[in-house]
This record gives structure tokens, C-alpha cells and sequence, in this order.
């Protein structure tokens, strides 16, 4: 049995009007009665959801879990090689100098120190020249 509907009255600019029109024929519906109920429907669903992902077309979704799985095996590939490099450089100045681990755990303090008091954007000539001035 057909649920039973209910007559309400509702304003529109005439602008709003002219895109009700215009976008009846796109969503197929044979009045504008039709067009509202569905967009209403729509409007409703999407602020229940959890997921807005539910809304968007499935090929776009697609396209942009696609350029982010991209981008993130982009950015581990780099992390990978720039730990590698990290590790070669530590392993030749752990070789070379004679550090006790008292004074590695001081300068891992002060390095966390700084790094978060430049929110990580320290340079090797900023270091070298804060250095040279302590001495």
C-alpha cells in the first residue's frame, strides 16, 4: 500500500525556480512534486551519513583513493631513501668520533628541543652558525 503523502506549501525565488526546471529533466523526474521529494531525500541521506564518500560518483572516489595511494607510496619510497642516506651518515660519524652516551642523550634533547621550536624546518647552516656561536 502506497505511503500516504502530505500537502506542504514551500517558497522559491525565481532563480531557484529556473534551476528546479532546468535540473528536473536531468534527474528524470516527470514533476517538480517528484524533483523536490528526491532532492529532499538526497539532502536528508547526506547529513545522516557518516561517510560522504556514499554521495560522490564511485569513479571519482576511485580516482582519488588511486592519486592517494600514489602519493603515499611516493612519499615512503623517499622516506626509505632518505633513512637509508641518514643511516650512512650516522654509521661514518658513530666510526669517526668517540661521543659517550651521556653526551648523546644531551644532544638528543637539545636537537628535539630545537626542532620543535622550528617546527621542523632547521637547516644544516642554521645549526653550524648557532655552533660557532656557542663556542
Amino acid at each position: 500500500m502506497p505511503e500516504e503523502k502530505m500537502r506542504i506549501h514551500t517558497r522559491v525565488t525565481q532563480e531557484m525556480e529556473r534551476k528546479i526546471n532546468a535540473a528536473m529533466e536531468k534527474a528524470n523526474c516527470q514533476s517538480r512534486n517528484e524533483f523536490l521529494e528526491k532532492a529532499l531525500q538526497f539532502y536528508c541521506d547526506y547529513l545522516a551519513a557518516e561517510d560522504v564518500a556514499d554521495f560522490l560518483p564511485p569513479i571519482f572516489v576511485h580516482a582519488m583513493q588511486g592519486t592517494l595511494q600514489c602519493s603515499e607510496d611516493r612519499i615512503a619510497r623517499l622516506l626509505f631513501k632518505l633513512t637509508v642516506e641518514l643511516s650512512m651518515m650516522m654509521n661514518v660519524l658513530a666510526a669517526g668520533l668517540e661521543i659517550d652516551a651521556s653526551q648523546l642523550d644531551q644532544l638528543r634533547w637539545r636537537c628535539v628541543q630545537e626542532v620543535k621550536k622550528t617546527n621542523g624546518t632547521i637547516t644544516f647552516k642554521d645549526t653550524l652558525a648557532k655552533n660557532q656561536d656557542t663556542e
